[in-house]
């Protein structure tokens, strides 16, 4: 399907986030099933000693932040985090600018 040239760059905004989805779900998919065959091995090697769960408790913290960025629940760190950093810092520039600039008018 060919986007017009206006909508062009919404398409590829949305078929980045179509990809990133798709890129978490395959990582938890994975995660799922490694952690399952980790589960098997270990029943079967040492079911006495229970291991398989501390892989499981740290891959799954990955998969987890994964899926809060994925999904844009990063309350300190996603895109409207840095979307309003970006502007307080050009805000920030430009109030600095105009306060330069009176000053020099100051001293003329």
């Amino acid at each position: 399907m060919e986007a017009k040239p206006n909508n062009r760059e919404q398409f590829e905004r949305a078929k980045k986030r179509v990809d990133e989805i798709k890129g978490f779900y395959g990582h938890l998919t994975v995660y799922i099933l490694v952690n399952i065959f980790f589960l098997v091995i270990n029943l079967l090697t040492s079911p006495e000693h229970l291991w398989f769960f501390w892989p499981m408790l740290g891959w799954g913290i990955g998969v987890a932040m994964h899926g809060l960025r994925v999904f844009n629940y990063m309350p300190f760190f996603g895109k409207d985090w840095e979307e309003r950093k970006l502007k307080e810092f050009l805000e920030e520039e430009e109030r600095q600018k105009e306060k330069f600039k009176n000053e020099d008018h100051g001293k003329l």
